[in-house]
């Protein structure tokens, strides 16, 4: 039986690999099955709140004011242009989380007692995480039922994976024994490049069924999106960037329901 909230971090340390992207347009595809979902913006360069039109300037109640009680998380919960999905904005001040925390007894679980205020509005939780497996990343895994990690299709893409499972499986033990990987999703994939396709093979071969049949391609209007404040769903809907996001939405949907039953 699926309980909800679903709390799930998106999560790769390695910068670029279409994690924020992959975060926010899948959110916007989920909403359209008729669920409520909450993205949190954990990486300290606020990629995530400014891809969804969220303005620097208007970001004074934000995830660090929430993690360092100075503000309620519920006032920190900002409305999008797309219905039932809201975000928690980043800022800068996010990145001093790392020296501020050093002495906070149970710092890897703050940010899961934060959520634990705010949950119980939303079906999915999902958290963009920075490109680090710092104390951030650590706290959105012990904050999450489950992780989907974006790789994309290069020659690098395999190399520092392995230090990123053996860290689930370490908060696993430490702390978060329900942890998960939920699958990975292979991004930023050039059918003309012979090695995007190699790089695919290699991984299914590695991993079977935990990577998603969808493959997300690379497409100039995933790209321009971001500078327009809008999911590449909502800035072309026609585009290949759009109609995968919304098959791997379709995918990841089915997959709970499968569980479900």
């Amino acid at each position: 039986m699926v309980k909800f909230p679903k709390i799930i971090s998106i999560s790769n340390q390695k910068g670029g690999v279409g994690k924020t992207t992959t975060t926010i347009n899948l959110s916007t595809a989920m909403v359209s099955f008729d669920k409520k979902l909450l993205i949190i913006d954990l990486d300290p360069q606020g990629n995530a709140s400014t891809g969804l039109g969220i303005d620097a300037g208007s970001r004074e109640k934000n995830i660090y004011k929430a993690l360092t009680s100075q503000e309620d998380i519920n006032k920190c919960v900002f409305e999008t242009s797309i219905p039932n999905l809201k975000i928690i904005p980043s800022t800068i001040d996010l990145s001093a989380v790392e020296v501020e925390f050093s002495n906070i007894e149970k710092r890897e679980l703050i940010l899961k007692k934060v959520i634990n205020e705010i949950k119980e509005n939303f079906d999915y939780i999902l958290i963009d995480c920075p490109p680090s497996l710092g104390l951030l990343t650590i706290n959105a895994m012990a904050s999450s039922d489950e992780i989907i990690v974006p790789l994309q299709c290069e020659f690098y893409a395999l190399e520092g994976l392995s230090q990123l499972l053996n860290t689930i499986e370490l908060i696993k033990v430490k702390l978060n024994p329900n942890l998960q990987l939920k699958g990975i999703v292979l991004t930023m994939f050039d059918s003309r490049n012979k090695l995007s396709k190699l790089v695919e093979n290699d991984v299914r071969e590695h991993f079977k069924d935990k990577v998603y049949k969808t493959v997300i391609p690379r497409n100039v209007r995933i790209s321009e999106a971001p500078s327009f404040g809008l999911p590449v769903l909502l800035y072309d809907t026609d585009c290949m960037g759009s109609k995968s996001y919304a098959s791997l939405s379709a995918e990841l949907i089915i997959q709970e329901d499968n569980i479900d039953g």
